[in-house]
């Protein structure tokens, strides 16, 4: 089963850390995406640029519009992602809490709808 382990984070929880726990963030995700390659459990993985590079793109009476910056106002956003290629469930939530980030803000666990192959 495959799985999308969504990373979450704020400003203001990012600016609290000092350098060294920002460095500490950083090398625990080195080490636990060698972990999920080595168990043969990482499909994919990715941080993603700050928020002040995201563009929304609406289609509205076939109109596209695009505005800067991330769809809803929010004090979190979406960080970063794994995708993971697991057992379980449960499985998925040991890896998501694993993730150094965790300990700071909030992982979700959403398990991928695979899409079926054409007939």
């Amino acid at each position: 089963m495959r799985f999308v382990l969504l990373i979450y984070s704020n400003q203001a929880s990012w600016e609290a850390l000092s350098p060294e726990e920002r460095t500490a963030l950083e090398q625990g995700h080195a080490t636990l995406h060698e972990s999920l390659q080595e168990s043969a459990e990482l499909a994919f993985g990715a941080g993603l640029a700050a928020t002040e590079a995201t563009r929304t793109v609406r289609v509205r009476s076939g109109r596209p519009s695009v505005t800067d910056g991330p769809y809803a106002e929010a004090k979190e956003h979406l960080a970063g992602f794994y995708v993971v290629d697991c057992e379980s469930p449960e499985r998925a939530a040991e890896i998501a809490a694993r993730i150094p980030d965790a300990s700071i803000t909030g992982v979700e666990v959403r398990p991928v709808m695979m899409a079926s192959p054409p007939d």
